[in-house]
């Protein structure tokens, strides 16, 4: 355990301490909302249709509905730290850290669809019929970078591991 330990505190030295990584999740984020014309604005009303079950048809390909693919999605993103980190964040930065937390929290909604377009156009659909999807096979199908894909899934099953106790 120690030996991980030493490891993730490596890797943490060399990306979580950067000035350079929060400007470039910021820039990501700017350069989408700007480049795709605002669409957490555009889209606003369109996406509580998609999730009230407007467009869904029971022909199409996949496993679950809209709403269930959101749902899944946000368990995903929303968790123990996030609770955790606002909690702390507004304890140490005060009120301010909350304008910043909303500005990234609007700048994340682009990036977000981004990711979630990109699983959804580049998923796969297996032997047996069900559909599989995510980061990894936009990694691999589409920038074709097969050893980055299965390093994120690694990285996916690690982070999962600390989920309830390591914020």
């Amino acid at each position: 355990m120690q030996e991980l330990n030493r490891i993730l505190t490596l890797i943490d030295s060399y990306f979580g301490g950067l000035q350079w990584f929060v400007f470039l999740l910021l820039g990501t984020g700017i350069f989408f909302t700007l480049y795709l014309r605002f669409p957490q604005i555009r889209f606003f009303r369109h996406a509580f249709k998609v999730v009230g079950g407007k467009y869904d048809n029971k022909h199409d390909l996949g496993d679950t509905s809209h709403f269930q693919a959101l749902s899944t999605a946000l368990s995903g993103t929303v968790g123990t730290g996030n609770i955790a980190g606002v909690a702390l964040a507004i304890h140490l930065g005060g009120p301010s850290a909350l304008l910043w937390m909303l500005v990234t929290a609007f700048l994340g909604m682009t990036t977000k669809m981004v990711e979630v377009t990109l699983s959804h156009k580049y998923r796969e659909q297996t032997k047996d019929g069900t559909i599989s999807g995510g980061p990894m096979y936009y990694m691999k199908n589409r920038l074709h970078m097969p050893w980055l894909a299965a390093l994120f899934a690694v990285a996916t099953i690690f982070s999962s591991f600390g989920t309830g106790c390591l914020p």
